[in-house]
């Protein structure tokens, strides 16, 4: 490929409205352009690496027995009524309705019309197991889509779906696709993790995201050093004290902490350590009729350790709060504590309340907590003597560095990550709803066991750039590189030596299939080689009339610190060498 022949757009300098790395430089890069909040086109730079991606997906997909087809990005409301997610997802569902009034949705995910494809085609145990998968453009509603394709409103994913007789033949389904998972991101030249993650609004009780390691990463992922444990930090588990809780040492009293409302404030003022207070976060639920009003709000106090902090997914799972919480009303919270927040504590609440105590919490003695009094806080506060133990005890925060690791191998490192695929185990959850069965050996109908596997092909890019980038712009890797290699000839207009000899070294790549890029815009070399390196080419091969006098070109990898002069006759050689890495 040569460059006048194709389309290169660079920006000196990022848009304003873009926020992380990855946005300012496929901006600046030529690899998006916006065309509405949340809403890029693919250039044509951009679109080189997205199909890469994809064939390196396909072929693993492929080579784990998957079968591709492809499902509508509209699909009736119908199938979505069946499963009730027409009605429970929120605003980022797109509903539309045709010029017959029928509602439709934009597709933010495939479950529903796969398992209207499989309860139609696979009804007997003979076409099980089966797996499909599609690589298909996606349409979620953010309310604020924000950094680029890592959360924009229209998106790539590959989905695939998997369907067996039973949760031992759903296992091996599973297993399979994670070490195609795997294999994709090793094959894209990724740094990343796999880790044990909670399965969230699409169910199952089986799951692990594979997260792109890059200190700009929103998730935070919990790890062993030295085992294989990894976890995300909402479901990394935190273990209780090892140490029974100590007996009471002081005398409760009710003390003065004016002005301060915060576990920090307070430890500092009574000059405690900050693991001494317990704080205190209040929720509540609702309970409504068939006609949707509440006719019962029941308020929660979840009590965590001062220096640590609620994990609402953890909490989430707990009977009472698994059908769904939120954070209690400033009504709410006066007339169960006759407290404004700030001050709020288990002790003297002047309604009853729901008391949930961390597993850390509920190893304390001699603890500081709210009064349910304006500027005032107890200290020596011990359970059983000064309150009752706590109606319930639960692991209800996030793990923190240096904590015993779970499967008793060493302590618990954190580090940040992009979340880039996921793995769900469904069971039955949608073909129960959308009653999908198979017909047994004995000829009874039996529902068939589900699982899901997304890949966000789009969002790679955007994770891809967080890992690999310097202050030069991009920095692929080969596999994912719109193209591998740049041939940059200086005075390619100028001199009839320099473009034969660019030429033919294109030609020579190009019929060895590497995929090869010649600058013949006859640009200067520090504008040239800007342009390449902020795309992030990872091969540059310079020729010039000075070089080819010695004989030579000068070949440098895009994080290398200095060129390496190269006879003539070696580049395609070396550059083999290189790429077979």
């Amino acid at each position: 490929m040569k460059a006048t022949q194709f389309f290169v757009s660079t920006l000196k300098e990022a848009p304003a409205d873009a926020e992380v790395v990855s946005h300012k430089l496929m901006m600046r890069a030529g690899l998006i352009k916006r065309l509405g909040a949340g809403i890029y086109n693919y250039m044509p730079m951009g679109l080189r690496v997205i199909r890469k991606v994809e064939q390196i997906i396909r072929e693993e997909m492929n080579r784990a027995g998957a079968v591709e087809l492809l499902m509508p990005v509209v699909q009736p409301a119908e199938l979505w009524q069946e499963t009730g997610r027409f009605e429970k997802m929120g605003p980022e569902l797109l509903r539309v309705k045709d010029r017959h009034e029928r509602d439709f949705i934009i597709q933010p995910t495939s479950e529903e019309v796969i398992t209207d494809i499989a309860r139609q085609e696979l009804r007997s145990y003979r076409a099980l197991p089966k797996n499909f998968y599609h690589i298909q453009t996606k349409f979620r509603d953010e309310r604020r889509p924000r950094f680029g394709v890592m959360r924009g409103r229209e998106f790539t994913m590959k989905d695939a779906y998997s369907f067996d007789r039973d949760v031992e033949g759903a296992g091996r389904s599973y297993q399979q696709m994670y070490d195609a998972y795997v294999r994709i991101f090793e094959r894209l030249g990724l740094r990343f993790r796999a880790v044990a993650a909670d399965t969230g609004a699409i169910g199952g009780d089986r799951s692990h995201e594979f997260q792109v390691i890059a200190d700009t990463g929103e998730d935070a992922i919990v790890y062993c050093p030295d085992s294989d444990y990894a976890a995300n930090i909402e479901l990394a588990e935190a273990l209780p004290p090892k140490a029974p809780r100590a007996a009471a040492t002081q005398p409760l009293r009710k003390t003065p902490t004016p002005g301060k409302s915060t576990c920090e404030d307070v430890a500092a003022l009574l000059g405690l350590p900050l693991q001494r207070t317990v704080k205190s976060l209040v929720l509540a639920t609702d309970e409504r009729d068939a006609a949707g009003d509440v006719v019962k709000t029941t308020v929660w106090l979840l009590l965590v350790r001062g220096d640590h902090q609620l994990n609402e997914v953890k909490a989430g799972k707990l009977h009472g709060l698994n059908h769904g919480f939120r954070f209690a009303t400033v009504a709410e919270i006066e007339s169960h504590f006759g407290c404004k927040p700030g001050y709020l504590g288990p002790i003297g609440t002047a309604k009853p309340v729901k008391v949930v105590a961390d597993r850390t919490v509920a190893a304390m003695s001699d603890f500081v907590c709210g009064a349910n009094d304006a500027d005032f806080h107890y200290t020596g506060v011990n359970w059983g003597r000064d309150l009752p133990e706590p109606d319930l005890v639960a692991d209800i925060r996030n793990v923190v560095e240096g904590e015993p690791s779970p499967d008793g191998k060493g302590v618990l490192a954190i580090q940040r990550g992009i979340e880039v695929g996921h793995v769900f185990f469904l069971g039955t959850k949608y073909s129960l709803a959308m009653n999908a069965t198979y017909l047994d050996e004995s000829g009874k109908p039996q529902l068939m066991q589900m699982g899901c596997y997304g890949i966000g092909v789009t969002r790679i890019l955007g994770a891809a750039i967080e890992q690999g980038h310097d202050e030069r712009g991009i920095a692929w890797p080969d596999a994912m590189a719109p193209f591998t290699v740049v041939i940059c000839p200086i005075g390619y207009d100028r001199s009839a030596d320099v473009k034969a000899a660019a030429d033919g070294l294109h030609d020579e790549l190009a019929a060895m299939s590497i995929d090869v890029m010649l600058d013949d815009r006859g640009e200067r070399p520090g504008a040239m080689f800007a342009d390449w390196e902020l795309i992030g080419i990872p091969h540059r091969v310079v020729v010039s009339d000075r070089g080819l006098k010695e004989g030579r070109v000068e070949y440098q990898g895009r994080q290398d610190t200095q060129a390496t002069p190269l006879a003539v006759g070696e580049v395609t050689a070396h550059l083999k060498g290189v790429l077979q890495r």
